[in-house]
């Protein structure tokens, strides 16, 4: 799928992006409570070590191996983590508000152009839950069921798909590893401040851009 030509200046940079590709639990969805609200029956059930409610905060400013090291849990059994996860919040995705803004957010892009994408570790059915048959039908592309660590090989599929140059082209997300899989990918990261990481554990990644609030995300359509 080939993409109109888009405009070549904007925001705060030479770059209007004509692709977003967005992540989606902590950055479009407000999950993080669900999260720690089943954190401590999936310690029990997979046997890693439970954590209380301030050493939780505190992991939000670590990566996510630091954090996997912290309470147990080895790369062997991450697959099986994860899949338990996935099912529950599946289950959950109904109850699991967006941010406020998202919806205003993802319709002012989608109608000045840019093209969105979406890719979550999360699975594409409970993605279109939570976004609703509204919202979803504004992304040309979803690319779920990412492995923890596994996003840039979709990021680089979502290029290939919608044949966008990486130069035009940026992910939004709230944790080290999507900064780190868009490095991998070879395009801009931009970071938003209300996720499950600290905002200064991703501006140490040297985010392109940096939103502080919803409507900061407008800005990259130039």
């Amino acid at each position: 799928m080939s993409l109109p030509a888009g405009p070549a200046t904007g925001y705060e940079t030479p770059v209007a992006y004509r692709l977003a590709i967005f992540d989606f639990d902590g950055t479009l969805a407000d999950s993080y409570p669900w999260f720690t609200s089943v954190l401590d029956h999936m310690a029990a059930r997979h046997n890693f070590r439970a954590i209380d409610a301030e050493e939780r905060e505190s992991l939000r400013g670590a990566s996510a191996r630091a954090i996997m090291k912290t309470v147990g849990v080895s790369t062997w059994k991450l697959a099986r983590i994860a899949k338990d996860f996935r099912a529950m919040k599946k289950d959950a995705s109904s109850g699991i508000p967006l941010f406020p803004g998202i919806p205003e957010m993802l319709r002012d892009l989608h109608g000045r152009g840019v093209v969105l994408a979406l890719v979550s570790s999360d699975t594409e059915a409970s993605v279109r839950i939570g976004l609703g048959p509204e919202l979803s039908a504004l992304f040309v592309h979803f690319d779920c069921g990412a492995s923890l660590f596994g996003k840039a090989r979709k990021f680089r599929r979502v290029l290939r798909k919608l044949a966008v140059a990486r130069t035009q082209t940026i992910c939004i997300g709230d944790e080290d590893r999507d900064a780190q899989a868009a490095a991998k990918a070879g395009i801009d990261f931009g970071a938003v401040t209300w996720g499950y990481s600290t905002p200064e554990s991703l501006i140490a990644h040297n985010p392109k851009l940096t939103f502080a609030t919803v409507d900061d995300i407008a800005g990259i359509a130039g």
